[in-house]
C-alpha cells in the first residue's frame, strides 16, 4: 500500500495530483500548505492530514476513500448547507495574513486579528473542515463580525475546561501548555477563559505563542533570560511545525490581546 508525503505542502500537493486523476471535471488548484481551491472554493486538508497521520502505510488509499466522499452529491450539497444546520459547527482558525499570498482575500469569510493573522470559519463536520466563504456568508445573511462571535461560543461549549501542561524552569520562569490536538489549540487563544483560566498561575498578565495551529503556549513576562530562550524554540518550532501561524509573541490581559511583545512594551 502507497504512503503520503508527511511535509504539509507535499501532502496537499500529491492530493491535488489524486483529485486530478479522480475528478478530472474539477477546476483544482493549490492555494497554501494545507488549502486547496476546487471549482472556486477553499478547502482545508487539515482533517485529512491528521486521519492519513493515524494509519500511513494506507495514506494513498485514505486519500482517494475521502476524496471520493467528499465530492460525491450528498458532500457537495455541503456548499448550499442552510444556516439552521450550519450554525452549530462553524468553528474560528487563527490563520497568517500570508494565506492571501495565494488566495483571494475577497473569497474568504473572515475578521482580522493581531500579529498579522486573521481569524477564518469552518464548518466542522466528520470527516472533514470547509472553510467559509463569503459568498456563503453572505447567503445566510451574516456578517464576519457576527460569525466570529458565533464560531467562538461553538468553540467554548466544545471544550468549556482546559487541560494544561505546567513548567517550571531554573530560570524562575513558568510556562502552560496546551495541545489538545483536536486542531482548535491555537484557536483557544480567542476565548476569554483562556485568560480567565491561565492568568492565576501566572499572577496576573503573560505571554502566549501559537506557532501553529495544535499548539498553544502560555509564559511568564519575565525573568527575560526565560522568555528570550522561550522565544528562539517558537522561532523553531514555526519553522519546523505544520500549519504554521506566527512566531510572535501575544500579550494577553484582562482587557484583551496585544500584538508583539515588543508593541505591548
Amino acid at each position: 500500500m502507497a504512503s503520503m508525503p508527511r511535509e504539509p505542502e507535499a501532502f496537499a500537493e500529491q492530493v491535488v495530483c489524486l483529485l486530478k486523476r479522480l475528478k478530472p471535471e474539477l477546476d483544482v488548484s493549490l492555494a497554501g500548505p494545507s488549502e486547496l481551491i476546487v471549482n472556486g472554493r477553499r478547502l482545508d486538508l487539515d482533517n485529512l492530514y491528521r486521519l492519513v497521520s493515524t494509519d500511513e502505510p494506507r495514506g494513498v488509499e485514505i486519500v482517494e476513500q475521502y476524496l471520493d466522499h467528499l465530492f460525491d452529491d450528498d458532500s457537495l450539497a455541503a456548499a448550499a448547507m442552510p444556516w439552521q444546520v450550519a450554525r452549530n459547527k462553524i468553528m474560528p482558525r487563527i490563520q497568517p495574513v500570508s494565506i492571501f499570498e495565494h488566495l483571494s482575500r475577497e473569497m474568504v469569510a473572515h475578521v482580522p486579528y493581531v500579529n498579522e493573522t486573521i481569524v477564518v470559519f469552518v464548518i466542522d463536520m466528520p470527516q472533514m473542515t470547509v472553510s467559509v466563504t463569503t459568498e456563503q456568508m453572505l447567503k445566510w445573511g451574516m456578517n464576519a463580525e457576527e460569525l466570529d462571535e458565533i464560531a467562538r461560543e461553538n468553540l467554548r461549549a466544545f471544550t468549556p475546561e482546559f487541560e494544561f501542561r505546567s513548567i517550571d524552569t531554573d530560570e524562575g520562569g513558568h510556562a502552560i501548555i496546551l495541545a489538545q490536538q483536536d486542531g482548535y489549540d491555537a484557536s483557544r487563544l480567542l476565548l476569554d477563559e483562556f485568560f480567565l483560566q491561565v492568568a492565576p498561575e501566572m499572577d496576573g498578565d503573560f505571554y502566549a505563542a501559537c506557532p501553529s495551529r495544535d499548539m498553544l503556549l502560555a509564559l511568564s513576562c519575565d525573568p527575560e533570560q526565560f522568555v528570550s530562550r522561550v522565544r528562539s524554540r517558537i522561532d523553531e518550532d514555526f519553522l519546523r511545525l505544520p500549519y504554521p501561524i506566527t512566531n510572535k509573541l501575544f500579550y494577553v490581559t484582562r482587557d484583551g490581546i496585544a500584538g508583539t511583545a515588543t508593541e505591548a512594551a
